[in-house]
């Protein structure tokens, strides 16, 4: 495959403060170039590059907005008004993408720089032993050092997941997965993995996170900017709730619910919540970026205002604004002209990637799966309970099922990326739409365009043991 790597060598020691600097202390550079990764011998340099994970993550293809936009735009919340908006993910709306679209080169592109900083931490041996300014003891050093090691596996199989959901052919009639680095090669050609493989790979990644990072510590989520323990299990409840694992998304609920680090946001506090950088009740692992790093107007914000803050090319589809209750404060951040304003606001926003209330989700949704009903309740109206605008609470559901917990999804999550994955996984029909938000072509399950095309800056390596997706001209 054509990796997307790293020069080792202009690397500098980032402050642990904040990711300000990061990409500048990474040379990206294509794998023909064949650069050698030299060792890693001090905690800061692993913590270097455990940022720089991060830093492509951030990425505006990624989850700096294109990604999570994707998401909206094949949903059933949210269209692109690409006549009116500059244009913006035109090709996805339409179905007309070809290897050539920036709107699957960028994140392929950023999702795998993610796993080539990854593997660099995971399979990095020091010459000699780790040193680290902070600390003198050879325990503590290395305490610190699996505990990096994790959030590397964490972030690879994130982006694993990430890059199935996208690029692997589970949905579009298809067994084939995706290709799976899992060391630092610049010269290594790999074909694509089996569906079934990517997500052996994924689960492994994440139980060896879990292991390397070991208990948490009683401060640990105070930290949101990291992806720490909590986290990890979060990231799983998702991923095993897209794979239909419900009692392993059960169990990995409780213990969150359990640990009471993290609550649901009051309703006074819902869409401020989106601005609060490291300090949300609810956030339980978010992606820095602030003023040093503001994404412009290529941020998630310039895609959801309308000017002068931005291009308002995500609209809301009236059908679905209109199924939220008056008293909802959610509604309340939908304007008049169905523009969602307010979810990230400024272009400096940090990226909430995991919040608590979809967590309770993940668990309702897995409890009506063969688990307990009161249970699903409980954490259904636990969202309720703080979602009203006269009293901060809506009315407590009395019974449940799952279309209510798939609506309640919906409503709570809107304009966070959740919309097409999680109608795919669900096996439901995907409708296409045009600018202005109109039904056109329905496609089901096996529609060959329900994945993304393979970038053909990566099929077009000499030599390459990657195929591409049927159905994409090139």
């Amino acid at each position: 495959m054509k990796k997307y790597i790293l020069k080792y060598g202009m690397l500098a020691v980032l402050s642990t403060a904040a990711l300000a600097s990061c990409s500048d202390d990474f040379i990206e550079t294509e794998f023909y170039q064949q650069v050698q990764q030299g060792p890693l011998n001090t905690i800061e340099e692993l913590e270097s590059f455990v940022k720089g994970q991060y830093v492509s993550m951030r990425n505006a293809s990624y989850y700096g907005c294109d990604f999570l936009m994707i998401g909206e735009v094949r949903s059933n919340s949210m269209y692109s008004d690409f006549a009116n908006g500059a244009g913006y993910y035109q090709t996805v709306a339409s179905y007309s993408m070809t290897a050539g679209d920036q709107y699957s080169s960028g994140p392929y592109m950023n999702m795998y720089q993610a796993i080539a900083k990854a593997n660099i931490v995971i399979n990095n041996v020091p010459t000699g032993q780790l040193t680290w300014k902070s600390s003198q003891d050879p325990a503590v050093i290395q305490a610190r050092a699996n505990y990096l090691k994790g959030q590397a596996y964490a972030t690879r199989a994130l982006a694993l997941f990430d890059l199935l959901r996208m690029f692997g052919q589970e949905y579009a009639g298809g067994t084939t997965g995706v290709v799976i680095p899992t060391t630092y090669d610049p010269q290594a050609k790999q074909a694509r993995s089996t569906v079934a493989e990517t997500r052996a790979q994924i689960e492994a990644d994440f139980d060896k996170a879990l292991t390397f990072m070991g208990t948490p510590s009683s401060s640990v989520h105070t930290i949101r900017t990291e992806i720490n323990q909590y986290g990890v299990k979060a990231l799983m409840s998702r991923y095993y709730l897209y794979k239909g694992d419900y009692a392993k998304v059960r169990s990995l609920v409780a213990d969150i619910v359990a640990s009471k680090k993290y609550s649901v946001i009051p309703a006074s506090d819902f869409s401020a919540s989106f601005s609060k950088p490291n300090s949300a009740a609810n956030s339980i692992f978010e992606i820095a970026v602030g003023s040093t790093n503001d994404l412009g107007t290529t941020s998630i914000s310039n895609k959801l205002n309308i000017a002068p803050n931005g291009y308002g090319n995500m609209k809301v589809l009236p059908a679905f604004k209109a199924t939220y209750v008056a008293d909802d404060i959610r509604a309340g951040v939908i304007s008049p002209t169905n523009v969602l304003n307010g979810k990230y606001v400024n272009s400096f926003d940090n990226i909430h990637l995991v919040r608590y209330e979809e967590v309770l989700l993940n668990g309702a949704e897995a409890e009506l799966n063969g688990g307990s009903i009161t249970k699903a309740l409980e954490y259904f109206n636990e969202i309720q309970a703080k979602r009203g605008k006269a009293s901060g609470a809506l009315p407590p559901a009395v019974t449940i099922d799952l279309d209510k917990v798939y609506a309640e999804r919906q409503k709570e999550l809107i304009g966070e990326g959740f919309g097409y994955w999680d109608l795919l996984r669900r096996g439901q029909s995907i409708t296409q739409r045009s600018a202005n938000g109109a039904s056109g072509t329905v496609r089901n399950i096996g529609d060959q365009l329900l994945t993304f095309p393979i970038p053909r800056a990566e099929i077009n390596v000499p030599g390459t043991l990657v195929t591409p997706n049927p159905g994409f001209g090139n």
